[in-house]
Protein backbone atom coordinates (compact mmCIF):
# COMPACT_ATOMS: atom_id res chain seq x y z
CA UNK A 1 0.00 0.00 0.00
CA UNK A 2 1.30 3.40 -0.95
CA UNK A 3 1.95 5.82 1.90
CA UNK A 4 3.37 9.30 2.31
CA UNK A 5 6.39 7.78 4.07
CA UNK A 6 7.07 5.45 1.13
CA UNK A 7 6.79 8.36 -1.30
CA UNK A 8 9.19 10.38 0.81
CA UNK A 9 11.66 7.47 0.86
CA UNK A 10 11.27 7.17 -2.91
CA UNK A 11 12.42 10.78 -3.21
CA UNK A 12 9.16 12.52 -4.09
CA UNK A 13 8.70 16.09 -2.93
CA UNK A 14 5.56 15.14 -1.00
CA UNK A 15 4.95 18.62 0.38
CA UNK A 16 4.89 20.12 -3.12
CA UNK A 17 2.73 17.33 -4.52
CA UNK A 18 0.30 17.51 -1.62
CA UNK A 19 0.00 21.29 -2.07
CA UNK A 20 -1.11 20.72 -5.66
CA UNK A 21 -3.73 18.27 -4.38
CA UNK A 22 -5.17 20.72 -1.83
CA UNK A 23 -3.34 18.83 0.93
CA UNK A 24 -5.75 15.93 0.47
CA UNK A 25 -3.55 12.93 1.23
CA UNK A 26 -5.90 10.28 -0.15
CA UNK A 27 -6.42 12.25 -3.37
CA UNK A 28 -2.66 12.65 -3.79
CA UNK A 29 -1.95 8.96 -3.15
CA UNK A 30 -4.70 7.94 -5.57
CA UNK A 31 -3.29 10.18 -8.31
CA UNK A 32 0.24 8.85 -7.77
CA UNK A 33 -1.00 5.26 -7.89
CA UNK A 34 -2.98 5.84 -11.09
CA UNK A 35 -0.21 7.78 -12.81
CA UNK A 36 2.49 5.20 -12.14
CA UNK A 37 0.28 2.55 -13.77
CA UNK A 38 -0.14 4.59 -16.96
CA UNK A 39 0.48 2.63 -20.16
CA UNK A 40 2.21 5.76 -21.49
CA UNK A 41 5.49 4.64 -19.88
CA UNK A 42 5.65 1.48 -21.99
CA UNK A 43 4.27 3.30 -25.03
CA UNK A 44 7.14 5.78 -24.70
CA UNK A 45 9.67 2.97 -24.80
CA UNK A 46 7.94 1.47 -27.83
CA UNK A 47 7.90 4.81 -29.66
CA UNK A 48 11.61 5.26 -28.99
CA UNK A 49 12.34 1.70 -30.14
CA UNK A 50 10.49 2.50 -33.36
CA UNK A 51 12.35 5.83 -33.71
CA UNK A 52 9.01 7.69 -33.74
CA UNK A 53 10.36 10.86 -32.16
CA UNK A 54 7.11 12.80 -32.61
CA UNK A 55 5.06 10.25 -30.71
CA UNK A 56 7.84 9.83 -28.15
CA UNK A 57 7.86 13.59 -27.59
CA UNK A 58 4.09 13.70 -27.07
CA UNK A 59 4.24 10.83 -24.57
CA UNK A 60 7.26 12.16 -22.69
CA UNK A 61 5.78 15.66 -22.53
CA UNK A 62 2.53 14.29 -21.13
CA UNK A 63 4.31 12.11 -18.57
CA UNK A 64 6.55 15.01 -17.59
CA UNK A 65 3.48 17.11 -16.78
CA UNK A 66 1.95 14.40 -14.64
CA UNK A 67 5.07 13.54 -12.67
CA UNK A 68 5.93 17.23 -12.25
CA UNK A 69 2.51 18.01 -10.80
CA UNK A 70 2.81 15.09 -8.42
CA UNK A 71 6.43 16.06 -7.62
CA UNK A 72 7.82 12.60 -8.39
CA UNK A 73 11.37 13.87 -8.66
CA UNK A 74 13.18 10.57 -9.39
CA UNK A 75 11.06 10.16 -12.53
CA UNK A 76 10.88 13.86 -13.33
CA UNK A 77 14.63 14.34 -13.68
CA UNK A 78 15.24 11.88 -16.54
CA UNK A 79 11.86 12.47 -18.24
CA UNK A 80 12.54 16.22 -18.32
CA UNK A 81 15.91 15.74 -19.99
CA UNK A 82 14.37 13.32 -22.48
CA UNK A 83 11.48 15.67 -23.25
CA UNK A 84 13.79 18.56 -24.07
CA UNK A 85 15.90 16.39 -26.36
CA UNK A 86 12.77 15.08 -28.08
CA UNK A 87 11.34 18.58 -28.40
CA UNK A 88 14.24 19.26 -30.77
CA UNK A 89 13.81 15.81 -32.35
CA UNK A 90 17.42 15.00 -31.51
CA UNK A 91 18.51 11.80 -33.17
CA UNK A 92 20.13 10.38 -30.05
CA UNK A 93 20.42 7.20 -28.05
CA UNK A 94 17.59 7.50 -25.53
CA UNK A 95 18.09 4.04 -24.05
CA UNK A 96 19.82 5.24 -20.88
CA UNK A 97 17.13 7.83 -20.15
CA UNK A 98 14.18 5.56 -20.87
CA UNK A 99 15.78 2.81 -18.78
CA UNK A 100 16.10 5.24 -15.86
CA UNK A 101 12.49 6.41 -16.26
CA UNK A 102 11.22 2.83 -16.26
CA UNK A 103 13.48 1.84 -13.37
CA UNK A 104 12.13 4.69 -11.24
CA UNK A 105 8.57 3.88 -12.34
CA UNK A 106 9.11 0.27 -11.26
CA UNK A 107 10.50 1.38 -7.89
CA UNK A 108 7.40 3.50 -7.36
CA UNK A 109 5.15 0.63 -8.46
CA UNK A 110 6.82 -1.54 -5.81
CA UNK A 111 5.88 1.11 -3.23
CA UNK A 112 2.28 1.01 -4.47
CA UNK A 113 2.09 -2.77 -4.40
CA UNK A 114 4.11 -3.52 -1.31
Amino acid sequence: MLTIDKLTSFGANVKEGMNRCLNNEQFYLTLVDKSVRSPAFDQLKDALDQKDLTKAFELSHSLKGVVANLALTPILTPISKMTEMLRNREDADYSELVTEVLLQRDKLLACCNG
